[in-house]
């Protein structure tokens, strides 16, 4: 994974517009993982300091998953990589902008062959459940909404390894959450019920 974490490519021969600022990949993976949390990209915080998940976000997620960070962090029980390792900047409104596409073109292919005892992927957000459904064969219709795509992923999931689609923990989605009750109820008790198992 060191290669990885030196790529310049966003600065030295990006597509498009540079990185407006220094690379700085983050992700923390094991060969002994089996199981994926596979994000977006890190936000300024986490570039900060280097952490994945180093944020309200964080903390959000491991309470739906129902982890310590001591767990979280556990690289041999729990690989993080997101689909674009680095911050990519701001936009005009000072939103995220989308993960850096040569990321996926230069790394995600052979990075999860390295990863051959995953057994389930968390996929947070649209960037991630587009690219690991469609690796394992179940490419997602493009019209799908979030709110399809989390509660009835057996539609588009193959049987190895399982994938749980997940909203952003950000609290951006606050609205989404509130108006989309089933998702604690339906979908939080089997995430940690398949979380306990894998990390147990």
């Amino acid at each position: 994974m060191g290669r990885i974490r030196a790529c310049r490519i966003c600065r030295d021969a990006p597509r498009g517009a540079k990185l407006p600022h220094e690379p700085r990949p983050i992700l923390r993976v094991s060969s002994s993982a089996r199981l994926l949390i596979a994000s977006q990209a890190p936000g300024v915080r986490v570039h900060l300091s280097g952490l994945p998940f180093d944020d309200a976000s964080g903390d959000r997620l491991r309470q739906w998953m129902d982890v310590s960070r001591e767990v979280f962090y556990d690289e041999t029980r729990i690989a993080i990589a997101p689909m674009g390792f680095c911050f990519p900047g701001h936009t005009a409104q000072k939103g995220d902008l989308p993960p850096r596409s040569e990321c996926r073109a230069a790394w995600h292919d052979e990075l999860f062959r390295a990863l051959p005892k995953i057994e389930c992927i968390l996929a947070i957000g649209r960037y991630a459940q587009d690219y690991h459904f469609a690796r394992l064969g179940g490419p997602l219709p493009k019209a799908a909404r979030v709110d399809e795509i989390v509660r009835r992923p057996p539609e588009f999931s193959g049987e190895s390894p399982k994938i749980i689609a997940l909203p952003h923990p950000s609290w951006r989605n606050s609205g989404w959450l509130k108006q989309n009750l089933w998702f604690e109820t339906e979908v939080l008790p089997k995430l940690r019920e398949s979380v306990a198992k894998l990390i147990g």
